[in-house]
């Protein structure tokens, strides 16, 4: 297979604190990672190298054979976690906003997914709900046609009763000549759509594999891993 995304020997560090430090793997095109790990771990600061809204202290990040930078930028679709838009803008400005920043945005995509959530399109941004705000963002995040997905946390903030439907969107907009990766803490709701997942412990990869084959060797959802690995 492909490998789309190869991190090699990556440490950050801001001034004297290093919070990742030798971080190494691959994610091949039409897979989907699970970074695992709790709050403070580094995930987060993870994904920003990928997206290249940091650079490596060390190491080097490559995307689809280019080093991460300017020029992978436009290959990458990462879940934005803040809401950027201005407060007068209507659900439907937010999908023209994209459609005009992202040469590789689907607006008919989008639209579909917006009737899927019935989310009204005439309604402020800035009054959707948390939860419905998620969604507007996971749609976003997944109208385009990139090479790499980044999705944080993505039901954070989703109902419990909605998380499924979520789950399977995503799963929906999966596609063999891209790649996903989702860090989450809800582990047991998110299992099922990863092909294999990683570990972040102690600023570096604790343990990295196939989903199926880990779950086999250990007689143990990821879930319970999780636990097992985290454990106080």
């Amino acid at each position: 297979m492909e490998i789309l995304l190869e991190v090699k020997n990556v440490k950050k560090s801001f001034g004297q604190k290093i919070i990742l430090d030798g971080v190494e793997f691959t994610l091949e095109k039409g897979k989907v990672l699970g970074i695992l790990g709790p709050n403070g771990s580094g995930k987060t600061t993870l994904l920003n190298l990928i997206q290249s809204f940091l650079k490596p202290t060390e190491g080097e990040i490559y995307i689809d054979g280019k080093t991460a930078g300017i020029e992978t930028k436009g290959k990458v679709s990462m879940l934005q976690d803040k809401n950027i838009f201005s407060w007068w803008m209507k659900v439907r400005d937010g999908i023209e906003f994209y459609k005009e920043f992202f040469g590789d945005f689907d607006e008919e995509k989008a639209r579909n997914l917006l009737d899927r959530f019935k989310i009204d399109r005439n309604q402020r941004i800035k009054s959707l709900s948390k939860g419905t705000y998620e969604k507007f963002a996971i749609i976003l995040a997944l109208s385009r046609n990139a090479k790499l997905f980044i999705l944080d946390e993505p039901l954070s903030g989703i109902d419990p009763l909605d998380r499924e439907e979520v789950t399977d969107i995503i799963i929906d907009n999966l596609n063999e000549e891209s790649s996903m990766i989702v860090t989450t803490h809800l582990v047991a709701e998110l299992e099922r759509i990863f092909d294999e997942v990683a570990f972040v412990k102690d600023r570096k990869i604790f343990l990295k594999g196939d989903s199926e084959i880990l779950r086999e060797e250990r007689n143990s959802s990821l879930e319970e891993i999780y636990r097992e690995i985290y454990k106080r």
